[in-house]
């Protein structure tokens, strides 16, 4: 067994105050005694003559003040080794430390560095041999953090895990707290940067960036917590708040371009500028103050000021968001919000230094649950940005695809409008030029016969009767091409006056019918001209083989269209024999069937022919 003692003459059966496991942890802070170099640069060779006071007398060795962290604290301790064998420790000085140094104390009194010793997340390792008292020395730095201690230790090597293993267990629910939700900020990472890799926008990338950055720094809270080391130091006395506003400016990035603040909100976004510079400047003399200045009082001021102008900035922001009617302002807004409820309960417990006993008194525990909160109201945020976002590309798509069919209707409505045109200028020309042509031949082929008196020459009869019929056909034609006559009522009238002046001289009675009013309809040339084929057509026929001596031909309201019917009361149609005219009626069958108007003929008293659409022409 071995016996700590002090150095100031304490009888060996005080030396050992208590311990947690026989021959495992033992507390030194009875027997230990201290000095604090307030100079910095004491000679060795002088600390150890220096008056040494009892551990247990110094106040504020729970809570090192930071007036006291630049100090170098020396630590003095006595271990007995009575049994047979050498004994090895590691010397466990408490939380949390940027330096520590172990000397021996040999015979005159002066500290020899202990160049053997092992130092080991946080502790050193130290040895006694057999029968032996040995006087050590240990050399302290503090970090410049506001979580520093002593609380003096010598721990069996063997039992070294078991024991960084209790003091994490002792805060294991704000770990385990910790582990979920930086877990949660993990998946927040992988989305948002698949999001920006898919899409290329800059306000994932900034996402992401933020979500890392309070990743760090919940993850290596929990993984660190009571964790001796000198990472857990640099990282809580630097680290951690360098993180913090790393990650803030991120996500003010983030918020700019996530709400476009550069084109909708200037005034928000001459703020989150402002605030940018404001971190980063301070930023810059934080770390310069921190690792070249001895000012640890003006670090925590200038530290604890910039969060609470964060803090207020914040507040602003939520201020003008939930002002603002835009609903994706609001929802940042309200994210926003709650993290600096959380974040201000955080920052109360700091300032009052209310002990972190369980997770709900735990400050960083609300802190790390105000950061869950605003990822996840951005999430809302984002999903009503990417419906909204989906529902203006689907009305541009919209918008240019009934752009581009305006530009298509334009584009045929002027080819139509040119190919109007062109068939005007045709019909009139062909009326100006052939129509006088074949006007004056006929004229011409009038006075020959008139000439030859009594004396008639079949060709000249030939002449003008072919030229009463091209004029006819030409009438026709031009009709057919004129725009001007592109409607039902024209279409009707020219029948009518076509049907009136071609049985004239037949001996054929031709009675017309038609409604009272004739509907307003739209016939272009093309279904005027083959309406009008198929009637001169069938009158053809009824003059030349239905032997009648009456036609009716009427027009009918239907009520899924119009019909036009031309009846006679002559001997019918003998389907049988139908070869004498039979290319003239599948002629008119096909006309009206291109056209989509139905062709029937049929034999009622005399021929029956019906033209139907149902649809309007």
């Amino acid at each position: 067994m071995c016996c700590l003692t002090g150095l100031a003459q304490q009888p060996a059966t005080n030396a050992v105050s208590r311990f947690e496991s026989p021959d495992h942890i033992y507390h030194i802070e009875s027997s230990a005694l201290f000095f604090i170099d307030s100079t910095g640069n004491l000679p060795l060779n002088k600390v150890a003559a220096q008056n040494f006071q009892p551990l247990e007398s110094f106040a504020l060795r729970k809570s090192i003040p930071r007036s006291l962290l630049l100090k170098t604290i020396y630590l003095k301790f006595s271990i007995e080794n009575s049994s047979t064998l050498p004994r090895s420790f590691y010397f466990f000085p408490g939380m949390y430390y940027s330096d520590l140094k172990l000397y021996r104390i040999n015979q005159q009194g002066i500290p020899v560095p202990e160049n053997k010793s092992i130092l080991k997340s946080g502790c050193i390792y130290l040895t006694t041999q057999p029968g032996q008292c040995s006087d050590f020395m240990v050399k302290m730095r503090w970090s410049r953090n506001d979580y520093n201690r002593i609380n003096a230790k010598l721990i069996d090597p063997a039992y070294l895990d078991n024991f960084k293993l209790q003091l994490s267990n002792s805060v294991y629910d704000r770990n385990s707290a910790g582990f979920v939700l930086s877990g949660i900020l993990v998946m927040m990472i992988l989305f948002t940067l698949v999001n920006f890799f898919i899409s290329g926008k800059m306000e994932f990338l900034y996402n992401c960036l933020y979500s890392t950055c309070m990743f760090l720094m919940v993850f290596l809270y929990a993984y660190l917590n009571n964790d001796p080391g000198r990472f857990n130091a640099f990282f809580q006395s630097y680290f951690a708040f360098f993180l913090l506003m790393t990650g803030t400016i991120f996500y003010i990035q983030f918020t700019r371009f996530f709400l476009d603040t550069f084109t909708k909100h200037a005034l928000l976004d001459k703020i989150f500028r402002f605030e940018i510079w404001i971190i980063g400047a301070t930023l810059v003399f934080y770390t310069l103050i921190h690792y070249f200045t001895p000012y640890v009082k003006l670090e925590g001021y200038i530290e604890t000021s910039l969060k609470i102008a964060v803090l207020l900035i914040g507040i602003l922001y939520v201020v003008i968001g939930m002002a603002n009617k835009n609903r994706l302002m609001n929802y940042l807004a309200i994210g926003n919000a709650l993290q600096i409820q959380f974040s201000g309960i955080s920052l109360i417990f700091i300032l009052f230094g209310i002990k972190a006993t369980n997770i709900f008194n735990s400050a960083l525990f609300y802190f790390e649950i105000g950061i869950v909160i605003s990822v996840f109201f951005f999430l809302l945020g984002l999903m009503y940005k990417n419906r909204s976002e989906l529902i203006d590309r689907i009305r541009e798509k919209e918008a240019l695809k009934m752009d581009a069919e305006k530009k298509e209707f334009e584009t045929k409505l002027a080819i139509l409008h040119a190919q109007q045109a062109e068939r005007n200028r045709i019909s009139a020309d062909m009326h100006d030029d052939l129509g006088a042509g074949m006007t004056t031949i006929r004229l011409y082929s009038e006075l020959a016969k008139n000439k030859m008196g009594n004396q008639s020459l079949p060709e000249i009869d030939k002449i003008s009767a072919s030229a009463d019929e091209l004029l006819i056909k030409m009438n026709a034609i031009i009709w057919s091409m004129t725009t001007s006559n592109d409607s039902l009522g024209n279409t009707v009238a020219y029948i009518r006056s076509y049907a009136r002046e071609y049985f004239e001289n037949t001996g054929i009675e031709c009675h017309i019918s038609l409604p009272e009013r004739i509907p307003e309809i739209e016939v272009s040339g093309e279904i005027r001209r083959n309406i009008f084929l198929v009637v001169k057509e069938a009158l053809n026929n009824i003059v030349k083989h239905a032997q009648a001596s009456r036609v009716d031909i009427s027009l009918n309201k239907e009520p899924l269209g119009l019909s036009l019917t031309i009846k006679d009361n002559g001997k019918g149609i003998d389907f049988d024999h139908i070869r004498n005219f039979g290319n003239g009626l599948k002629n008119m069958k096909k006309r009206m069937e291109d056209l989509g108007i139905e062709f029937s003929i049929s034999n009622d008293n005399g021929t029956l022919i019906r033209l139907y659409r149902q649809t309007i022409f």
